[in-house]
């Protein structure tokens, strides 16, 4: 059972029973992946980076909020993005629709346009942003294309241990582009050792809404 909930920041997430996890922090959604995602993520990146169109690549769309601020930032900063988004686990309809995530109608319709895009196929989202969504782990993801960067923002290791395996941390520092980075909301020690082990660098960071630490991995 997903229920929606409503953080600190006034930002809806979900719970799910069944894992007994939410999909961000309960201490604002909205705010978490501003700061792991796109501070310490995307303009990290363009911080010492160019290209003509970024490559992302996500592990986990759940509401679609990683997303819908990268497809925000692309417009706002004429940035050209491919987003490519796994999820093996969409949320319905009812839930979606009903997500406060935005802050008016056009960004609302912006969010919907995210999970009503067709899957396994690219669509266009707005001038600068481009979506790819499919349905698979990321075990079993498979693609000729390589990426900039990846938002990986799977459940905690706690709850789903296998997303954080050491063999799928080497797929991702395959899948990455030389300078490539990941970044994550999780510091947990077994998965910077993981990280360390699968070759990259890794940078602990101030965390997000009054978490200690978050991590970003760099595949020099």
């Amino acid at each position: 059972m997903i229920k929606i909930i409503t953080t600190e920041d006034g930002s809806h997430s979900l719970f799910d029973e069944e894992l007994n996890e939410t999909y961000h922090s309960t201490r604002g959604a909205r705010g978490e992946s501003m700061h792991v995602f796109i501070r310490e993520g995307l303009e990290h990146w363009l911080s010492g980076n160019q290209t003509e169109e970024i490559r992302i690549l996500e592990i986990g769309l759940g509401t679609g909020l990683n997303a819908f601020l990268t497809a925000q930032f692309a417009e706002r900063h004429s940035q050209k993005i491919h987003f490519t988004s796994l999820e093996p686990f969409p949320i319905e309809k009812e839930i979606y629709e009903n997500l406060n995530l935005y802050q008016s109608e056009e960004e609302r319709g912006l969010l919907l346009k995210i999970h009503e895009s067709n899957w396994e196929q690219e669509s266009k989202i707005s001038s600068n942003f481009t979506l790819q969504k499919t349905k698979s782990k990321l075990e079993d993801f498979t693609t000729s294309n390589s990426f900039h960067i990846i938002y990986f923002d799977a459940f905690a290791p706690s709850k789903q241990p296998e997303v954080w395996s050491l063999e799928n941390l080497k797929k991702c520092f395959s899948l990455l582009d030389r300078g490539g980075i990941l970044t994550t909301y999780c510091a947990q020690g077994q998965f910077k050792r993981n990280l360390i082990e699968g070759g990259f660098k890794v940078e602990t960071l101030q965390g997000a809404m009054g978490k200690k630490e978050m991590v970003r991995g760099v595949k020099n």
